[in-house]
């Protein structure tokens, strides 16, 4: 017998059987062995119930069917359930064989999925196998509950095996098809034994014959039990392999244990038995004895007893006692389309019968003909509206008996008690074809040999013995012969339906007023659709003549449904009404269709240029004298230039008024412009083109316009050019005052200026004016530049100041030959007097060049000489106001060579050598030096030590035996002197080693007081940007840094960040403003002095002051700019 399936795998259903019905002849023993598809599992009382009830349930709206699927191929089952009348989703589970539920083996080859349309309100489950195996086949069964409803249903599932191999034999299947026989009545039998003696090919008939639902595992039983038991130690006497009682029944389990003293525990399924009303336990000397009354089919089950370490099983197998037929099937006749019942009765209420159909099982379903209805022990086959294809032989099979019986059906004669008539009906009325005969029974509708279609507007009626056929708003195309045909008669009814329509024009696809509209030169088609049966006669006509189907170029044609009048190359003549008339049996129809034929519109005439500017003009022009028959939709404008010959579309979008503003045009330029007229018919020829014309403009305003200086009687102004001044160039400016309190500009130049600068003449003293310029070129004069404020006549004194460059704030340093050209910048009004000196003598200017202005001064030395060198002086003096500032300047030359250089001593392969500073440093300081080296054999020098600091040096690694001479040279910034002192002694290096002798030096002494190498420089800082001032200093041991503000430490001030870094000193200012301004001072002290610079700090106002400095502007006329600002709006400033 096949093995157990285990609780943790995948159902194995056995294969499917195929169709052919096995050898009744094939001898037990012969056959081969076989596997076999898993029957019908047995149900508890309470399924039983249930399954009575579901019978009458309406949960299940579709039920899985039996199906077959071959090796390794997918299959799936489907059940559906209507939702609603139920609140929430009902509960589903599938089962395979007694009771194995299958959710739990969901995976790689099974899987399950639930659904739901929400528009049919309907739950869908689907149980999928796939890659099914030979072992999947058997019996399922899917069971549905929702609160007290319970619906189940039973299916099978067949397993073919793939081509080639052997095909298994399914008693079954062949056992369903096989023709129905009485079955006599056997003896009482132990089926078990039956099944261990029976040929397997028999199994599944045994089964069916005596009420076997767990066939397949009785089979795994059988194989279990023909195992070869090993003899135990503990038990004397085993259980039976197997034991069989009928349902109801009491059973028996007896074993003998070797010894009496062993303790025995019963289970079933693996669970321990206790005593009870059920379970009743005896001893007997060394029997063990258990019995279980009431026999179910849930004890239907394995059970094993063990004692000690051992243990001994057994099957027990529940048997229903089989179902007999007590009340046999009768012999029936009936007429086609009656209902047929065919009853029998069964010895047990709900039990489970077949119905078969000359052989053939007849399955129930939903989509099935035959519905099979249980009324306790009575079960009848209903067949609904019987066919001759029902007449045969049917019979019903239990697991104890059968019973058959014949069916016949028969037609009724059929008599026509109403025929069907010809019919004439006018288009779109309704058409009725109606017929009675004796009998009702459906039939079919032909026309013309086709079936008839039912629709929306074609009704079939079938309403007992009278059948109708009607079809509402009658159309041509229902003409034609209908027939009736009653079903399984060959009785025919025959009738024909003619349609007539008076004729009819249709108009809809013109305008409202019937209007056709052609462009001329067009070959114009006008299509007029026609109704009428017959076809009716059409004629055209305009102004009384008619208009024949000639080959004309006016011309008609006539066709069955439309009618067409054609005109080809359609003029402005043609334009006119055209008349229709239409005439057949039924009636007349007559139409009018007004013709009109349009053109593109007339050129417009040229356009006019009304105004010009830089890149733009004003144009109009009047509309078209004709307007082709089209009311005009607008003009497009096109330019080009006069020397060109290419136009340019300057609209996309049609202009709908008489007037355009023409722009993007190139200043300077000539152009002209012309017109297209738009109607809906296309475009016009073009206008003759304008007069040519330029685009020019004015300048913009002059900028930065500003006061340069005022006297009692003068005001000089001066400004810049504009920021654009366009192709027709600037001519001049013009100049004009107005006196305060007036309105009345007077102009101040009579000729225009070309400079960027006036004074204005004749001014009376103490009197206010405002000021303004324009620009004036071809175009005329730009719009005004206004000065912001009135200006008064009186001549103001400006205190002197001396804007020394940042450069020139430390040592200016230049070398010989070099040409100097110093600027140094101030301010002052009147005009200020200027004196140079030069450690305070007079300038020599025969060497050296001053040049004054009235904003700067220059310094100029063509070659520079050292003898240029020192301080220089400036004071500039403006009445008794003075100004003093100094500048440095240091003209460098190379320096001489040192004084004297000696051999100090001679050891080894070494040689000391010491040598004085030179005489002259090049006005320079002396940076380092450089120390050759010669053979007195070659005399070629090689450098041994370049920019060596000290003033003496030990020269190393020289060649033993060889007699050295040296020489020295100078460096400063200039590079090295131009000669080098050589020693006058030779240092020869001796074979013989010398004893060197330590020089003794004396203890260098570091300690310096401070002492600043770079002081701090007045400098200038713009309001609202970071500061810095910078200054370097020396000393040992490392000074303490102070700074200060107008002699007050800074301390703590978070605007102040000081740092220092190798003796470099740094104070930065954190966004000055004008308060921050003063006299900065740096205090270095330890503990050998103190040394202090100061340095002064001026702070400029705010960004216009940056963005003025950023463009080039000086300072004196940026200050001069800010002070006239402050003074016209202070509260502002």
């Amino acid at each position: 017998m096949p093995e157990p399936t285990k609780e943790n795998e995948v159902p194995a259903p056995a294969p499917a059987p195929p169709p052919e019905e096995p050898n009744k002849d094939t001898e037990a023993g012969n056959a081969p062995p076989k596997e076999w598809s898993l029957g019908e599992s047995p149900a508890t009382e309470e399924q039983v119930k249930q399954n009575t009830n579901s019978e009458l349930s309406t949960l299940f709206v579709e039920k899985p069917q039996t199906g077959t699927v071959k090796v390794g191929a997918n299959i799936s089952f489907i059940a559906k359930v209507k939702a609603e009348d139920l609140l929430r989703k009902p509960s589903v589970k599938w089962f395979k064989g007694k009771w194995m539920d299958l959710a739990s083996k969901a995976g790689k080859h099974l899987q399950l999925k639930e659904t739901f349309e929400r528009q049919s309100r309907v739950y869908t489950f689907e149980m999928q196998i796939i890659k099914a195996k030979e072992n999947y086949a058997g019996n399922y069964r899917c069971e549905v509950t929702y609160k007290d409803k319970f619906d189940s249903c039973s299916f099978d599932l067949e397993v073919h095996e793939s081509t080639g191999t052997t095909p298994n034999i399914d008693i079954r299947s062949a056992f369903k098809r096989r023709e129905v026989k009485q079955q006599e009545e056997e003896p009482e039998i132990d089926v078990w034994e039956l099944l261990k003696n029976a040929n397997p090919n028999e199994y599944e008939k045994i089964a069916f014959q005596y009420g076997i639902t767990d066939l397949r595992g009785m089979l795994k039983r059988l194989k279990r039990m023909r195992r070869v038991e090993k003899k135990s130690a503990a038990f004397a006497k085993i259980l039976d392999p197997a034991y069989q009682i009928d349902k109801g029944g009491r059973v028996r389990f007896v074993v003998e244990l070797a010894d009496p003293k062993l303790e025995v525990k019963w289970y079933k399924n693996g669970q321990e038995i206790r005593p009870s009303t059920k379970y009743i336990f005896e001893h007997k000397g060394c029997e063990r004895i258990m019995f279980i009354n009431n026999c179910s089919l849930t004890d239907d089950s394995e059970y094993y007893v063990t004692a000690g370490d051992e243990k001994c099983s057994t099957e027990l197998f529940v048997r229903e006692p089989p179902i007999m037929v007590t009340k046999q099937l009768e012999d029936t006749n009936a007429y086609c389309g009656e209902k047929v019942e065919l009853e029998c009765e069964v010895s047990e209420d709900d039990a489970n019968v077949k119905w078969f159909k000359n052989g053939e099982e007849i399955i129930p379903g939903p989509k099935s003909r035959y519905k099979v209805r249980v009324e306790g022990k009575k079960h009848i086959l209903i067949i609904e509206g019987a066919t001759k294809a029902d007449s045969a032989e049917y019979s019903v099979m239990t697991t104890g008996g059968q019973s058959s019986a014949k069916l016949t059906v028969d037609l009724k004669p059929l008599k026509i008690l109403t025929p069907l008539t010809d019919l004439t009906v006018k288009l779109g009325k309704e058409i009725c074809l109606k017929c009675e005969i004796s009998e009702n029974v459906t039939g079919k509708w032909t026309k013309n040999g086709l079936p008839v279609q039912e629709s929306d507007r074609l009704k079939v009626v079938h309403k007992g013995r009278i059948h109708k056929l009607v079809i509402d708003s009658a159309l041509i195309e229902d003409e034609g012969d209908y027939v009736f045909t009653p079903d399984a008669y060959s009785v025919t009814l025959p009738a024909k339906v003619h349609v007539i329509d008076p004729p009819k024009i249709n108009l809809d696809g013109l305008d409202a007023d019937n209007t056709v509209t052609v462009i001329a030169g067009n070959k114009l088609r006008l299509e007029i659709p026609i109704t009428g049966e017959p076809p009716p006669k059409v004629i055209w006509s305009r102004a009384d003549k008619a208009i024949t189907e000639s080959s004309g170029r006016i011309r008609s044609e006539s066709y069955p449904d439309s009618s067409s009048l054609i005109i080809d190359v359609a003029e402005r003549e043609d334009s006119g009404v055209y008349h229709i008339n239409l005439k057949n049996e039924a009636g007349e129809a007559h139409a009018s269709i007004k013709v009109k034929v349009v053109d593109i519109p007339d050129p417009p005439v040229a356009p006019n240029v009304t105004d010009v500017g830089d890149d733009w003009c004003i144009m109009n022009w009047e509309p078209p004298a004709y307007d082709g028959g089209s009311p005009i939709l607008g003009y497009f404008i096109e330019r080009k230039k006069k020397q060109s010959s290419r136009w340019m579309r300057l609209n996309f979008e049609l202009c709908k008024e008489t007037t355009f503003e023409p722009k993007k045009m190139i200043e300077g330029v000539a152009y002209e412009v012309r017109i297209f007229a738009v109607n809906a018919i296309g475009i016009s020829k073009p206008s003759m083109p304008s007069k040519p014309f330029v685009p020019l403009a004015v300048t913009s305003p002059p900028t930065l316009l500003a006061v340069d200086s005022v006297t009692d009687t003068t005001v000089t102004m001066k400004w810049r050019p504009p920021d654009q001044i366009g192709a027709a160039g600037l001519d001049g400016y013009v100049l004009e005052y107005c006196f305060e309190g007036t309105e009345e500009w007077i102009v101040a130049n009579t000729d225009l200026i070309d400079k960027t600068k006036f004074t204005i003449t004749g001014l009376p003293t103490d009197a206010k004016i405002f000021v303004r310029v324009k620009a004036v070129n071809a175009a005329g004069a730009s719009e005004p530049k206004y000065y912001s404020q009135p200006i008064l006549v009186k001549e103001i004194i400006e205190p002197p100041k001396i804007r020394i460059p940042r450069h020139l704030k430390q040592t200016y340093i230049r070398r010989v030959g070099e040409a100097v050209n110093l600027v140094i910048p101030f301010q002052g009004k009147p005009r200020p007097e200027l004196t140079w000196k030069k450690d305070g003598a007079e300038i020599d200017k025969n060497q050296i060049n001053i040049r004054n202005s009235e904003t700067d001064t220059i310094i100029f030395i063509r070659k520079a000489e050292r003898s240029h060198s020192g301080k220089y002086d400036l004071q500039v003096k403006v009445e008794k106001f003075v100004e003093n500032a100094a500048i440095d300047i240091q003209i460098v030359d190379r320096p001489g060579p040192p004084q004297l250089v000696k051999i100090e001593d001679v050891w080894g392969e070494n040689v000391a050598l010491s040598w004085t500073p030179p005489k002259d440093d090049g006005n320079a300081a002396i940076t380092g030096y450089t120390i050759q080296k010669a053979d007195k054999k070659s005399m070629e020098w090689f450098t041994v030590i370049e920019h060596y600091h000290r003033t003496n040096a030990t020269i190393t690694e020289l060649v033993i035996g060889n007699e050295y001479y040296f020489r020295v040279f100078a460096e400063n910034m200039c590079g090295l002197s131009e000669n080098a002192t050589m020693t006058k002694e030779s240092a020869v290096i001796a074979k013989d080693g010398k004893v060197y002798k330590n020089p003794v030096y004396e203890d260098f002494d570091f300690t310096e007081a401070p002492m600043y190498t770079q002081p701090l420089v007045n400098t200038y800082a713009i309001a609202g940007y970071n500061a810095t001032l910078n200054c370097s200093v020396r000393g040992n041991p490392k000074p303490k840094i102070t700074w200060m503000k107008n002699k007050v430490a800074i301390v703590d001030d978070p605007r102040y960040r000081m740092f220092s870094n190798q003796g470099v000193c740094t104070l930065e200012i954190r966004k000055p403003s004008p308060y921050d301004g003063g006299t900065y001072c740096c205090k270095a002290v330890n503990d050998l002095g103190t040394a202090e610079v100061e340095c002064k700090l001026e702070v400029k106002g705010g960004l216009s002051f940056c963005r003025l400095l950023l463009q080039g502007v000086p300072p004196n006329i940026i200050d001069s700019y800010l002070r006239d600002l402050q003074s016209s709006n202070p509260e502002e400033y």
